[in-house]
């Protein structure tokens, strides 16, 4: 293996921790609600804007991350009280659905063209320059971001294994009648899946925006790959959704010497396409 080589599995560990933190919250989503939320990733380019306003008023640039992740949560629930509790309410279909979702993922888009412009952006932080690591020039965002991915799926691993929340949510998630009628109040339970959702989403889009340039697109981009993991990892299990997103995020990278970056979603498809072939329910066992 050569050091350019080396080097594009670098820059794909850090592009697939943060596709592994939107996608774990799309699937909590998805397999909890089931619903397939085309504007997840959205919510994640709010996440980051939200971050940057905080920053560019001199706020240290975790609060800024924090505060984010407060707003968008907060966008989430809303669109919980609003749309989504309704539309389970009357049954809507899963197609109606998608239509609704992509339809708020162009709402939010939009509206975060007409509060922040259409222009790319950056944090307000101070040039660091790269570490030298084995020969390979890793830049400090980037082990930033690894390391801050690592620290969430421990504490995610944690709150779903250990805590009653978590033990609740996995019960909607393989029955929600049967979670009903053992006496779990699933309301609660769909509030806290787009708390988590919502943390995730946003810690995503503010470590995607440590790396790479803020941009009202940046997560569009990011959807088909986040979807490639969910269902390339098995519907509904967050730990397959990682494990996905770390082989899509390297392949992606590792396939730009030869393809380009502009093939790098056709890869995800590619990949998630091959897989399903051969596994038709994704590499691990999925909830649905």
């Amino acid at each position: 293996m050569d050091i350019q080589q080396a080097q594009l599995i670098v820059n794909g560990i850090a592009v697939g921790s943060i596709i592994a933190l939107a996608a774990v919250g799309l699937t909590l989503t998805y397999g909890i609600l089931r619903l397939a939320n085309f504007a997840h990733g959205d919510f994640m380019t709010l996440g980051a804007y939200l971050t940057l306003s905080a920053n560019t008023v001199g706020v240290n640039i975790w609060l800024s991350i924090v505060i984010g992740a407060i707003g968008t949560i907060a966008a989430m629930l809303l669109s919980e009280k609003l749309l989504w509790s309704r539309m389970r309410t009357h049954r809507a279909t899963s197609t109606t659905l998608i239509i609704l979702s992509i339809g708020l993922a162009l709402f939010v888009r939009y509206g975060i063209v007409f509060v922040w412009g259409g222009s790319n952006q950056a944090y307000n932080l101070p040039i660091s320059p790269a570490s030298d690591i084995f020969g390979l020039k890793v830049p400090q965002n980037q082990i930033i971001v690894l390391g801050l991915a690592v620290l969430v799926i421990l504490a995610l691993h944690y709150l779903l294994q250990n805590t009653k929340v978590g033990k609740a949510m996995r019960a909607v998630a393989d029955d929600i009648d049967l979670a009903r009628v053992s006496g779990i109040n699933v309301d609660q339970v769909v509030v806290w899946t787009w708390v988590i959702a919502g943390s995730l989403t946003a810690l995503g889009g503010s470590m995607y925006g440590l790396i790479t340039a803020v941009r009202p697109n940046m997560g569009w981009f990011l959807i088909l790959p986040m979807f490639a993991s969910v269902i390339l990892g098995g519907i509904g299990n967050p730990y397959g959704a990682i494990a996905a997103a770390f082989i899509i995020g390297i392949s992606q990278e590792v396939s730009t010497p030869f393809l380009g970056s502009q093939y790098k979603q056709g890869v995800a498809l590619l990949i998630m396409i091959l897989v399903l072939l051969i596994r038709p329910k994704g590499l691990f066992k999925g909830t649905i």
